[in-house]
């Protein structure tokens, strides 16, 4: 996981406000991916590609975040 660490953190909160939130209106992609999820449609390869697409910033972010919380508590 040190590829997460070397990944600077503005990169990756840039790239999760622009393409994690993309298109911006009516609503975000991954907010209508998300909730199709939950409701239980979410079954067309081209909205599961979707859903990665635009979840993967977030996910990366996070783990970044994560990874520095622990180098500070250690």
């Amino acid at each position: 996981m040190a590829w997460v660490d070397r990944i600077p953190l503005w990169i990756l909160v840039a790239v999760s406000l622009t393409l994690g939130l993309a298109p911006f209106v009516p609503e975000p992609h991954v907010w209508e991916k998300l909730k199709m999820l939950a409701a239980g449609t979410l079954s067309r390869p081209i909205d599961i590609f979707d859903l990665v697409y635009h979840a993967a910033p977030w996910v990366l972010l996070a783990m970044k975040l994560v990874r520095m919380a622990q180098r500070r508590g250690a």
